[in-house]
């Protein structure tokens, strides 16, 4: 991995790729690095803020002293199930894509055992992989501009649960009624980096 510095309060890690992310995730949560006040991991970077006063150049060093953790490791006991209606418009293009019967396409989804490496596009929104390539499948060629919240959808190596109504151009499988984001919760997001994620048909 790469450490460089961001600004005045940041340490940016690159690393060569999402499993990384998700392994250097994992290790920060079972070893926190004192002053390190929050861990925003993205695709190929980890970014941690640091504490007012915080030695950058330490934390570099307790960085490269972390040990290895695998990929699939986190806090296991922080596992969300969520059940899903598979009655997406794009099941019959996701099945095309995989080569799975519409069927198929829903035993594969709900057998897998999804993490979250990372959220972005909206608040709540986690980016889930799973290890089984059958179900990496292109964006749609035209985005829809409107997709509604609790839409359950795959787009490249991942899948996402849209936390509330917006534009989006991922293949839609189908729908869930749990509440991915609520400003009452805390944390008001259900999918956060680490979290694992099964789906179950409803």
């Amino acid at each position: 991995m790469r450490v460089l510095r961001c600004g005045d309060s940041g340490v940016l890690v690159e690393v060569p790729d999402l499993a990384g992310v998700i392994a250097l995730n994992a290790a920060l949560e079972d070893r926190p690095i004192p002053g390190v006040t929050d861990v925003l991991p993205a695709a190929r970077t980890v970014l941690l803020r640091l504490a007012p006063g915080t030695d950058p150049g330490r934390v570099a060093s307790e960085l490269a002293a972390l040990p290895a953790v695998p990929a699939g490791a986190g806090k296991a006991e922080e596992t969300v199930t969520l059940p899903v209606v598979y009655d997406g418009e794009d099941l019959g293009d996701v099945a095309r894509y995989t080569g799975l019967t519409p069927r198929g396409v829903v035993a594969a989804h709900t057998s897998a055992t999804w993490t979250v490496a990372f959220c972005g596009f909206a608040p709540g929104f986690g980016y889930m992989v799973c290890d089984d390539p059958r179900l990496h499948v292109p964006r749609r060629g035209e985005a829809r501009t409107r997709v509604p919240a609790g839409s359950v959808a795959l787009a490249g190596g991942f899948t996402g649960v849209y936390p509330r109504s917006s534009p989006g151009g991922w293949q839609l499988l189908g729908r869930t009624d749990a509440e991915i984001w609520d400003l009452e919760r805390d944390p008001p997001g259900l999918l956060r980096p680490g979290v694992r994620v099964r789906f179950e048909e409803a």
